[in-house]
């Protein structure tokens, strides 16, 4: 199945939802950044987030990055995210391993620690709009439920979830966001509450075979739910040997004439998929004659 995000109202409209399913996108990312298990879990969440929080926006041009700087071993995490559902993304300690947890499970909180997430809308703006919480269990999913609580003023429920294979390959990947609006009534809050507690996870979900609308189907059970629209999910990297030659330039002009001295070709990596592109000596001399 390819991975898509759906989304939702419920309960005329004072519900709103979306859920995804993401296993090839973690998995291409794993790929890409060759992740330990609990890197692969813990960057797959917040790609799985910020492709659902991107498809949020409302213009073209609307980017999102999602950035989490903490203590723990994996030392931070970068998403980066459009409207279209293209999500890219790395951590910096891709190689991060720990014991389980006391659940058994993989420690994501334990690789996190302590630390604060910031969500950048870049909208067109002169600014773009920064807003940043305390990580509250460094799980992730209860990070970004309590960001859009604090930094947006809007009540909401995010569950998240990454399953691996014994091989380390990706299993089942995917989440769900649910917000309310200011004027739900209290019974529809009640139900909504009653429901959400009543999920085991979402990758218990995913696993017995469930897509995203079934997910939503069961979290908002009991209300008259209309699916909004359907949006094609996918690990995306933009960058391009063009893209690089233009941060190579803004280095300068002298920092490019030490690089041509040392008479060494160069390898200039991209962060968010790992690829790497080389420059020769040659080219970097065109370089300098191009950007004068």
């Amino acid at each position: 199945m390819n991975d898509y995000i759906v989304r939702a109202t419920a309960a005329n409209n004072q519900i709103r939802a979306f859920a995804a399913t993401t296993r090839g996108m973690v998995e291409a990312a794993r790929q890409h950044h060759n992740t330990s298990p609990i890197a692969t879990a813990a960057l797959g969440r917040l790609l799985t987030g910020g492709a659902m929080m991107g498809s949020m926006m409302k213009n073209e041009e609307d980017m999102l990055t999602i950035q989490i700087k903490c203590d723990g071993p994996i030392k931070g995490l970068t998403v980066t995210a459009d409207v279209n559902g293209n999500v890219k993304g790395y951590v910096e300690n891709p190689d991060v391993m720990l014991p389980p947890n006391k659940l058994g499970k993989l420690d994501v909180a334990g690789a996190l620690g302590l630390g604060v997430l910031s969500v950048i809308k870049d909208m067109g703006l002169k600014e773009p709009y920064v807003g940043q919480t305390i990580l509250k269990t460094s799980e992730i999913a209860e990070d970004l439920t309590y960001y859009f609580a604090t930094s947006e003023q809007v009540p909401s429920s995010v569950g998240l979830g990454v399953l691996m294979e014994k091989d380390n390959t990706v299993r089942q990947a995917g989440g769900f966001i649910v917000q309310v609006m200011p004027f739900i009534e209290e019974n529809v809050l009640a139900k909504l509450e009653e429901n959400i507690s009543k999920i085991s996870s979402v990758t218990a979900m995913l696993d017995k075979g469930c897509i995203p609308e079934q997910i939503l189907e069961e979290v908002l059970e009991g209300f008259d739910v209309e699916f909004t629209d359907t949006l094609s999910t996918q690990f995306y990297c933009n960058c391009s040997k063009e893209r690089v030659e233009k941060a190579i330039v803004s280095i300068g002009k002298r920092d490019i004439q030490e690089m041509i001295d040392d008479g060494k070709d160069i390898e200039v990596n991209c962060h968010f998929c790992n690829t790497q592109y080389a420059f020769t000596v040659e080219e970097l001399k065109q370089i300098i004659k191009r950007s004068r």
